[in-house]
């Protein structure tokens, strides 16, 4: 997906104050989906060493036997907190979140799609 543009319609604020982080080939040991009102899919709750638990999606995670598996690319769940009015650029979408960066600093995160709407460019 090609770099778009958003406003963000409703404020979002981070509860995962250190989210996990991981590196492609990351050993993971994954845990349960994402059961919510939002609709948010595809989730697994994972822990790999040296960190707090985090939400990967399942695009993310190689499986191998039992609950284990693999980071099959870098990631992080840090989230980005945003307030409404603030512009973004968007370049990823999964499972209901927008990775997205804000247009008046280098901060980046993901947001959920539902408090964002694109603009035209």
């Amino acid at each position: 997906m090609s770099p778009k543009r958003y406003i963000v319609v409703s404020s979002h604020k981070s509860e995962f104050p250190k989210p996990i982080t991981i590196k492609k080939g990351d050993p993971l040991l994954v845990g349960e989906e994402y059961k919510g009102a939002e609709g948010w899919d595809n989730w697994y709750l994972c822990t790999t060493p040296g960190q707090e638990p985090g939400w990967v999606p399942g695009q993310i995670i190689g499986r191998c036997e039992n609950s284990h598996g693999k980071a099959l690319d870098d990631y992080t769940a840090k989230e980005l907190n945003v307030q409404e009015g603030e512009l973004l650029t968007g370049s990823r979408v999964l499972n209901g979140w927008l990775w997205c960066e804000k247009m008046v600093s280098t901060d980046f995160g993901w947001v959920p799609l539902e408090n964002v709407k694109e603009v035209a460019q």
